[in-house]
């Protein structure tokens, strides 16, 4: 049986961890902004002379709900550009 190297667990984990980050966090963003944008569309339907408040505060809150989004995407990055286990994992085996 050949042994498999540290490198190959680690890149392997690596790249699950970033699809499984990348796949849940952006599930959960786009059905908030979905909701937001669907509910703020039917608050203008029924008061259409508060359309430019309404739209305003729908994007700032847009914005805040696509944040987790993008800290998702800089975690997976992270985790498969610039690994620090990786670094870690040299070091013990180096030393």
């Amino acid at each position: 049986m050949s042994e498999i190297s540290g490198d190959i667990i680690i890149a392997a984990v690596s790249i699950f961890t970033a699809g499984l980050t990348m796949a849940i966090g952006s599930v959960a963003p786009a059905l908030g902004e979905g909701r937001a944008v669907a509910q703020a569309l039917s608050a203008i339907a029924q008061q259409p002379d508060e359309a430019p408040t309404l739209t305003r505060t729908l994007f700032v809150g847009l914005a805040m709900v696509e944040s987790t989004a993008i800290y998702c995407l800089v975690i997976s990055m992270i985790l498969i550009f610039a690994n620090p286990f990786w670094e870690h994992f040299a070091g013990k085996v180096g030393g």
